[in-house]
């Protein structure tokens, strides 16, 4: 798979990595109710696609999900010399603290579920609604010291509400970023403060939720449902005429989806959700169809930002 470099970091990542938020969920729409064994597969799956960015968080199935990486990395140390695996601190089941004490036992933590001594990324995740200089000088105090202990090497802000992760961006502290809900075929709000902040400081960007929750890679079927999301009607319709674009060049909505959001330049690479294996390895392939420019002349045109009441969030 192609690579990009992450901002200013030395590290060169796959442009298509694994989210592990749904990695064995029984359902697209049920995160947290997995199968471990398929959660396992999936992982395997995607780093052996050529996904080896596994991004993961302890809040991510009730911390399943960092115990089930670090059992492939243990069962499989062929895959984790391939595997770059990062996470999160702050936010944890039950808890969102983002003191300097709190984010050096979830380090810990983590640490111990993933069998990872040292990580070349930490981000902190999802301050919402807690006041940036505590932040600042709590959570992002704590992963300096640890960097000056060789425990962490870079550090990123992964805040799922884009006006939150702005100004963290903006502050120039940051490596690297975790941008959900920022950029796809139907949302442009980084472009308004995100862009622009990464482009001046060189941070990596790493866009999540390209496919808004499954809509963007299966389509307005009737009848779907997608986890904590319900689309308009005219969002719907406006799909449906992007599918049909699709199907007349003769190319997946998914991998357009994807492969979109990697043509912007301050984009490192994209994170998507994988549930089952099959998921894992359609999404490291997207990166390799040929998509024509001649199909992108008659998209772009017709994309929009569509407002939070549309899309659901």
């Amino acid at each position: 798979m192609q690579t990009r470099k992450l901002g200013r970091t030395d590290l060169h990542i796959p442009v298509i990595g694994l989210g592990a938020m749904f990695i064995g969920a029984s359902a697209p729409d049920q995160p947290g109710q997995h199968d471990e064994e398929l959660a396992a597969e999936t992982v395997v799956a995607a780093i052996e696609a050529g996904s080896t960015f596994i991004d993961t968080a302890p809040v991510y199935g009730g911390a399943k999900s960092e115990r089930v990486i670090g059992r492939v990395l243990r069962e499989r140390p062929d895959l984790a010399e391939k595997a770059t695996v990062v996470t999160k601190v702050g936010a944890r089941p039950g808890e969102r603290n983002f003191t300097y004490d709190a984010v050096m036992r979830h380090v810990g933590a983590s640490q111990e579920r993933l069998g990872l001594e040292t990580f070349d990324l930490l981000s902190i995740h999802d301050a919402m609604g807690q006041p940036i200089d505590d932040v600042l000088n709590g959570a992002l105090r704590a992963l300096r010291k640890l960097q000056d202990e060789g425990i962490v090497r870079y550090v990123g802000s992964a805040m799922n509400d884009p006006l939150t992760n702005e100004p963290y961006i903006e502050t120039g502290e940051f490596d690297a970023a975790v941008v959900p809900n920022g950029w796809s075929l139907l949302n442009r709000h980084a472009e308004k403060r995100i862009f622009p902040a990464a482009e001046k400081h060189n941070v990596g960007l790493l866009m999540a939720q390209p496919f808004e929750r499954g809509l963007l890679a299966i389509g307005a079927k009737p009848g779907a449902t997608f986890h904590r999301r319900t689309f308009s009607d005219a969002v719907l319709t406006h799909v449906a005429e992007i599918e049909t674009l699709c199907e007349t060049h003769g190319v997946p909505l998914a991998a357009v989806s994807l492969q979109y959001i990697l043509r912007h330049p301050c984009v490192s690479a994209v994170i998507p959700g994988a549930r089952i294996p099959e998921e894992a390895v359609q999404n490291a392939e997207a990166s390799e169809i040929d998509v024509s420019e001649a199909f992108w002349e008659e998209l772009l045109p017709i994309l929009r930002h569509w407002d939070a009441d549309d899309i659901g969030r």
